[in-house]
């Protein structure tokens, strides 16, 4: 499935990564308001939706915070915000990338590629098996037992559950917000942000053939990690 969904407020711009997408062969359906674009998400079904934040009738981050759990697509931020809360707050929200106007149209491209390889990725694992397979990396959901060069790798409880939500979400990257909420809940302190450091740390030298430069799981700095996917 190649069907992209926008929702961009800006008729020239809207016109303008449409045109882009079409030439490429992308089935490309619009949208100029919020609402809008959450009611065709629904009876479309995109695998990729491409979101403003600046949206007439509603912030896109409150977009995202609304909608996200009922939408199964990629979701690509295309915004002009290009502050660092903004980015936090988006992926905080549910988006899966992020990219700032005026942007390269090349670069755009690029990211919806890298999206729709991560939906045919996750639809090939899902279908096959409750497993997970990078490199030389295979997790084992089922059985909850995590191997390295076939190898069994033991975690501690808080490793295991922060590399399986990183795998689970394969080429997204994660804040630090995000994972904190998922493995300690919604109380966040001060100092869970250091224990998430340290664990992190624990859990890159039980994977990673190199900490100086890892190859699973990657650091997005003053954001938080992402489990890659190249």
């Amino acid at each position: 499935m190649s069907k992209i969904l926008i929702i961009e407020d800006d008729l020239s711009i809207r016109h303008f990564v449409t045109t882009l997408l079409t030439t490429q062969k992308y089935d490309v359906i619009e949208a100029g308001d919020g609402q809008t674009g959450f009611a065709l998400a629904l009876s479309h079904n995109p695998a990729v939706i491409i979101l403003d934040l600046g949206l007439p009738d509603m912030d896109g981050v409150d977009w995202i915070n609304n909608y996200r759990i009922l939408i199964n697509a990629i979701i690509i931020v295309v915004t002009a915000r290009d502050d660092h809360p903004s980015k936090v707050a988006a992926l905080d929200a549910g988006a899966d990338d992020y990219l700032t106007k005026p942007f390269n149209s090349g670069e755009l491209l690029a990211r919806i590629r890298v999206a729709f390889r991560h939906v045919a990725d996750k639809n090939s694992v899902s279908s096959a098996s409750d497993e997970f397979l990078y490199r030389d990396l295979h997790i084992d959901f089922d059985k909850s037992r995590v191997y390295l060069k076939n190898i069994e790798v033991h975690l501690t409880p808080i490793e295991h559950q922060i590399l399986l939500f990183l795998a689970r979400n394969q080429g997204r990257v994660c804040t630090s917000r995000m994972i904190i909420k998922e493995i300690w809940g919604n109380t966040i302190t001060e100092g869970d942000a250091q224990n998430l450091r340290v664990v992190m740390a624990n859990l890159r030298r039980k994977i990673e053939p190199s900490t100086t430069q890892p190859i699973y799981i990657l650091t997005h700095t003053g954001v938080g990690y992402r489990f890659n996917d190249e």
